[in-house]
């Protein structure tokens, strides 16, 4: 997808959605940490419910780390590998009390060395608490961005790559935000809406082959 036509997509979903929002509930940068740690293969929905409760009592790694494994599956175990995803929030919580003053790291690299945090996570945290204009490359993204053509690839790193290298300055703030709404609720995996998208004249696939993706 040439330059301006990837403008021209931003440009609309950004006319569309002004001011976009993630639909995981969080109080804190840690709540937020935890959220999105649990809501790996899992839904956003289905990780509010969980977790309603939760960040009322338990928003601090202090507070976290006192609940303890046990006491965290208890909450969280409506969600898909709520063992592991409770044993990984046990332990970033005990390391960012003994690592980082119980403080949510601004940088890359410190958030990846937590458990159960991944790059994706990391860009999410990045984008949502300290404002950075990072692109984490989930499911939505990737089939959005290949259909498209605006950052094709084969992997996600690929496509964050891509991505961040073809996206206008003035909307990398917000792309990650458009592009996985515009995934979940009009670009869907197995039945894309294209007859009520916004992008669907500048779509780079046709003819069945959007299915593939």
């Amino acid at each position: 997808m040439e330059h301006t036509q990837i403008e021209t997509c931003f440009r609309r979903l950004a006319k569309a959605s002004p001011k976009p929002k993630g639909e995981l509930n969080y109080v804190n940068n840690f709540t937020l940490l935890v959220a999105v740690v649990l809501s790996a293969q899992a839904t956003d929905v289905g990780v509010n419910k969980a977790t309603e409760k939760l960040f009322q009592r338990y928003d601090t790694p202090e507070k976290m780390a006192k609940l303890g494994k046990t006491g965290l599956i208890k909450h969280i175990k409506t969600i898909g590998l709520y063992r592991t995803k409770a044993k990984n929030v046990i332990a970033l919580s005990k390391q960012l009390i003994d690592n980082h003053k119980s403080v949510v790291p601004n940088d890359h690299d410190a958030l990846v060395k937590l458990p159960g945090v991944g790059r994706k996570t990391a860009n999410v945290v990045l984008n949502l608490a300290f404002g950075k204009p990072t692109i984490a490359v989930d499911t939505h993204i990737f089939r959005v961005s290949n259909r498209l053509g605006i950052a094709p690839g084969n992997n996600v790193e690929k496509v964050e790559e891509g991505l961040l290298e073809k996206t206008p300055a003035k909307y990398k703030q917000n792309a990650h935000h458009w592009l996985l709404l515009h995934g979940r609720y009009v670009c869907k995996a197995r039945k894309p809406n294209c007859e009520n998208c916004i992008l669907a004249d500048l779509c780079q696939f046709r003819d069945g082959a959007i299915s593939k993706l």
